[in-house]
């Protein structure tokens, strides 16, 4: 596990280095993600920020994620967008390390400062490296507090300045609609959590979850899963344990304990 680290890279696109970094080959990945937003974007970008394991310090290398937000000034036109699908295209078949990872979203000023679920859709680029207009549910409400508390600020203003504070009930409540939107169906059809993959992440997620309701905040997945390790007993615990060591190649075998764990999950959101 990676300790905390920022960079922060200007608007000529040269890499200043503020702290050490997790990788050096992340921040090229970085640099050209910047260059590309901006060039395309032009007068319409305002900032790019990292939020996700980068921000919390957790960045594991055999299971993480490189979230990134992009905040435009305005909405986008079809135009623009079909560019920043080329753009993400030329990245991901660049080979560059660490590419094959990335994830992130391109949300307008006005829409970032509040989550508003009748304007919540916005182009994004997915870790299967395709993109297009994806509808963002509750759980950006949870990424807006990340990048407003956590996140690290790689070009533009403060994400404090560009988000709204979100309250505790706010928090709790979004934990509960990510649960009731997305992870009570799985309780019937099961098809997702075939995957060991899928099932180290659903307990982590549970974790992540149960660490809100009891906390109104949001905790990293290690650190929720440890936590919720200890208040476990033996109910959970192991399970947990397994979640966390999970990693690409290993496996869970633990449908049943995992689809029962969200059930244990979604009623304590009731």
């Amino acid at each position: 596990m990676m300790a905390r680290r920022r960079v922060v890279l200007s608007s000529t696109n040269e890499a200043v280095m503020i702290k050490s970094t997790p990788d050096p080959d992340i921040n090229l990945l970085l640099q050209e993600l910047l260059a590309g937003a901006q060039s395309v974007l032009g007068a319409r970008f305002t900032g790019l920020y990292l939020h996700g394991s980068l921000a919390y310090g957790d960045f594991e290398p055999q299971r993480s994620d490189i979230d990134f937000l992009v905040v435009t000034e305005d909405e986008l036109a079809a135009e623009i967008v079909a560019g920043l699908k080329e753009m993400h295209a030329r990245l991901t078949a660049s080979g560059m390390k660490w590419v094959g990872v990335l994830e992130g979203s391109y949300i307008p000023r006005q829409a970032l400062r509040r989550f508003d679920p009748a304007h919540c859709h916005h182009p994004a680029l997915r870790v299967d490296g395709s993109f297009d207009i994806d509808g963002h549910g509750s759980e950006w409400i949870i990424q807006r507090y990340i990048i407003r508390e956590k996140g690290i600020t790689l070009a533009g203003p403060l994400p404090q300045t560009l988000i709204d504070v979100v309250t505790p009930v706010q928090l709790r409540g979004a934990a509960a609609g990510i649960l009731f939107e997305w992870w009570e169906p799985q309780l019937t059809d099961h098809s997702r959590l075939q995957s060991d993959e899928y099932q180290a992440y659903a307990v982590l997620t549970m974790c992540r979850a149960l660490y809100t309701f009891e906390f109104a905040t949001v905790g990293s997945k290690p650190v929720a899963a440890r936590w919720a390790q200890e208040i476990a007993g033996g109910r959970w615990s192991t399970l947990i344990a397994r979640a966390l060591a999970w990693g690409h190649g290993d496996v869970m075998d633990s449908l049943d304990e995992t689809v029962e764990f969200i059930r244990y999950t979604v009623e304590c959101a009731m």
